[in-house]
């Protein structure tokens, strides 16, 4: 049986981008890194409040990722879309949908990770 989810992993292009991406925007923290026995880079990413992490892998002689539209999404809960949104606008990135007010009365709203990847911004209603 399954005991506890420890982390997803996302292979994406380049490692130190993406680092810069979930750490400048998102406020994560890389909580430690390695090179696998299969040569891949490794960052883990820590999520605030939370024992999970995502697993940021750059595998070395691999196809580009290339993340086709709707695939899949990372989902965190913000205060206030509004103040996320004018913050993240002062390091050079928008919105790419919302924000929406869904039928709870949470709010949400998407950014584009690098490689396409969707990030889910949720505000509780």
């Amino acid at each position: 049986m399954v005991k506890k989810f420890l982390h997803t992993r996302m292979r994406v292009n380049d490692l130190e981008r993406s680092v810069r991406f979930y750490e400048d925007i998102l406020g994560l923290r890389v909580s430690r890194r390695h090179t696998s026995p299969r040569g891949a880079k490794l960052a883990f990413v820590q999520v605030p409040n939370s024992d999970e992490e995502i697993e940021l892998c750059q595998l070395p002689d691999s196809p580009p990722v290339a993340v086709q539209a709707d695939l899949m999404h990372l989902a965190f809960e913000v205060d206030s879309i509004e103040a996320f949104a004018a913050e993240i606008a002062l390091k050079g990135v928008k919105l790419s949908d919302g924000p929406t007010k869904t039928g709870s009365g949470s709010v949400i709203a998407f950014i584009d990770a690098p490689e396409g990847y969707e990030v889910e911004l949720i505000q509780r209603g």
